[in-house]
């Protein structure tokens, strides 16, 4: 091969490689593609509910599926591995930017392409956890909307004690490969835990058959109280969850309100469809021509805590008027 051939060649490899995040943005006429990485499963309601609003949101910006938009959905289901599979087959697919929820799915889908733009939700301190460098200036392929701030974890333990004011210990369940940012949570709620006079621990669970041994144990002394931190595998067992505190008279935080509603005690969150919708601006912005790396990561303005008073009686606790005062769905 001549050297004119050669340089013409690697010249034409680089323009391809750049080719998800500007040359496609150039062509207005041609059916755009999105992927959709979801760390729930599809017979979930309440992730139903998200990509509802972020199908809507995308259709009052102009696209619609099916005309000037094509959505193919992976539903990973707190599955890791199931999540490094649809993250490459989505890549695989070329489409013009992805949708990722959760770290687990972040992480595999930057895995997979730094070339692609990628929009995040419910990602908690992506800075802390490495994928950008700075929430104003993203850089690179990614962009988004993050979730919790990692000192979070102080005021779920802040809120559990102002309920259950006889807390003396916590218990931080989690699994560790499907919720790697736990560990982050862990060490706020370690860090506040003796200003509120309570010894927290970290209770990882791998597997099903983990969950009620654990919790067993833990709950053979006094004073005992759980915090779920973000984490779609234990969300998505929250009955599971929510029994077993019931049956070991354990009061527990949760990072999804819908389990409060199925009988859990508390929950504190952000709301969740509204990034789903948020998130459609992104990609809007994206597919028309702008660079993921120029969009700054947004943070949740607004809160919603839920308490299930049923579930307190139960536990013999009295919420107190204060926190009721704060809390935006109370449950008789």
């Amino acid at each position: 091969m001549k050297r004119r051939e050669f340089i013409t060649l690697l010249g034409g490899a680089a323009a391809a490689s750049a080719w998800p995040l500007r040359a496609r943005s150039q062509q207005p006429n041609r059916m755009r593609r999105i992927g959709v990485l979801l760390n729930s499963v599809e017979a979930d309601p309440l992730f139903r509910s998200y990509m509802a609003a972020f199908v809507e949101a995308l259709g009052k910006l102009g696209w619609v599926e099916g005309r000037s938009l094509h959505i193919d959905h992976r539903w990973v289901g707190g599955d890791v591995e199931r999540a490094r599979v649809y993250a490459a087959e989505l890549v695989g697919l070329s489409p013009d930017a992805i949708l990722a929820s959760s770290t687990t799915n972040l992480k595999a889908v930057q895995k997979e392409t730094q070339s692609i733009p990628i929009v995040f939700v419910q990602v908690s301190d992506p800075v802390a956890q490495g994928f950008v460098p700075s929430l104003t200036h993203p850089g690179g392929n990614i962009t988004g909307f993050a979730a919790f701030e990692f000192s979070m974890g102080g005021k779920w333990l802040e809120l559990l004690k102002e309920i259950a004011s006889g807390i003396a210990r916590i218990a931080i369940i989690f699994n560790p490969d499907t919720s790697p940012q736990s560990q982050f949570f862990v060490r706020s709620i370690a860090a506040a835990a003796p200003s509120f006079g309570v010894e927290a621990m970290a209770s990882p669970v791998h597997e099903e058959d983990e969950i009620e041994p654990a919790i067993n144990r833990f709950s053979r002394q006094p004073g005992g109280g759980l915090i779920f931190p973000t984490d779609s595998w234990t969300e998505l067992r929250g009955a599971l969850f929510v029994g077993l505190a019931a049956r070991y008279q354990l009061p527990a935080l949760y990072t999804r309100s819908q389990i409060v509603k199925a009988g859990g005690l508390m929950s504190y969150i952000f709301d969740g469809q509204e990034q789903f919708r948020q998130a459609a601006t992104y990609l809007d912005r994206i597919l028309k021509g702008a660079n993921p790396g120029d969009l700054p990561i947004q943070l949740p303005t607004k809160f919603e805590l839920t308490i299930n008073l049923k579930t307190a009686k139960g536990l013999g606790l009295t919420a107190p008027p204060s926190l009721l005062a704060t809390a935006e769905d109370v449950i008789e």
